[in-house]
């Protein structure tokens, strides 16, 4: 080699004290920026696909293919990055995914997902009348980090439910939590059993027990009073909030003034048959799943969720338990230590 050409190792030998120097600052750089590093069980991807969901009750698939899908599909088609809309009707029900080019850049997906956002909703109101939604989810990739199973032997879910929200505002507050989703909750229901008999021998007939139920929780404005101070709203006390003044809604017929309860049995229940339901160890339970934030690191996370289980367990009431059911954490953790 040529003394006129530029020698990094002989500079290196040379200047022995800064080359042991540098030496150190970069295995000390790598030691913290690989304890720093994010760590999860996949990698992050993004995902460019939307689905939109539209439902008409009564009408036929093709009613849904040329009169709600054709409409929204042709909105997405002025989308920049647009690549295809597959849409599945069947009666009342359309269901329309959207695809975004593969060559959008990661960092436009989420406009390019707000500006579909728009533009369906500035259709929604060209949609014929009865058309409900469409509905929009672009969040459905979300993997679910944690899931804990909150159980209460004897206790109405519809309180387990209320226990569960107080639990998802304080996992919220744990760093790197991105989001936290209940699922297994059952939809309620009020259930109104007329007694047939009853209403034969009164001579009421059913539609004249939904009229009254109707027009009794109807929410219509009432108006308001113009005074010197502040406007007075006038609001009309009528929405039924307990199940008793449903029982004490009136019934109007054949010139007689009866109460519900007169003519049917007013009971409080959940979805019959009921979509789905979860049970954990055999018993009835509430799922709790946490997403973790992008980039954050799994192992603190796991560690971080165990301490506030512990504490919610701590303060539970008695019957009242919180398990975890999955952990993504302790799968980081055993390919980590692979790697090491």
């Amino acid at each position: 080699m040529s003394e006129g050409r530029f020698n990094l190792s002989a500079l290196a030998v040379r200047e022995r004290s800064i080359t042991l120097f540098l030496i150190c600052l970069i295995s000390l750089a790598g030691l913290v920026a690989f304890f720093k590093l994010g760590r999860a069980e996949d990698p992050a991807f993004t995902i460019k696909v939307m689905t939109i969901i539209t439902a008409w009750p009564g009408a036929t698939a093709q009613e849904m293919q040329d009169q709600v899908a054709e409409k929204v599909e042709k909105r997405l088609q002025e989308l920049r990055y647009y690549d295809r809309a597959e849409t599945y009707t069947r009666p009342g029900l359309a269901f329309t995914t959207l695809t975004l080019q593969d060559s959008t850049p990661p960092s436009k997906v989420q406009e390019e997902f707000y500006q579909a956002r728009k533009k369906v909703g500035d259709e929604a109101g060209n949609l014929p009348a009865g058309v409900i939604g469409p509905m929009i989810n672009d969040e459905y990739a979300d993997v679910t980090f944690a899931l804990f199973a909150l159980k209460a032997r004897g206790e109405p879910q519809r309180v387990l439910v209320r226990d569960a929200e107080t639990l998802r505002q304080r996992l919220l507050h744990v760093p790197g939590v991105k989001k936290v989703n209940i699922a297994g909750e059952q939809p309620e229901r009020i259930y109104v059993e007329f007694a047939h008999d009853r209403l034969a021998t009164l001579g009421i007939g059913p539609q004249d027990v939904f009229a009254a139920l109707n027009s009794q929780n109807a929410l219509s404005p009432a108006g308001s009073v113009e005074t010197s101070g502040p406007q007075v709203f006038i609001r009309l006390d009528g929405a039924f909030d307990t199940l008793q003044k449903i029982r004490d809604t009136p019934v109007i017929a054949q010139g007689r003034t009866l109460k519900l309860s007169d003519v049917a049995t007013v009971r409080r229940g959940y979805e019959d048959p009921a979509t789905f339901m979860i049970r954990s160890g055999g018993e009835p339970a509430l799922l709790i799943g946490v997403v973790m934030k992008e980039g954050w690191n799994g192992l603190d996370l796991g560690k971080s969720l165990d301490t506030e289980a512990r504490a919610i367990n701590a303060e539970l009431p008695l019957g009242l338990s919180l398990s975890k059911v999955t952990d993504q954490s302790v799968n980081i953790a055993a390919s980590v230590d692979e790697f090491m």
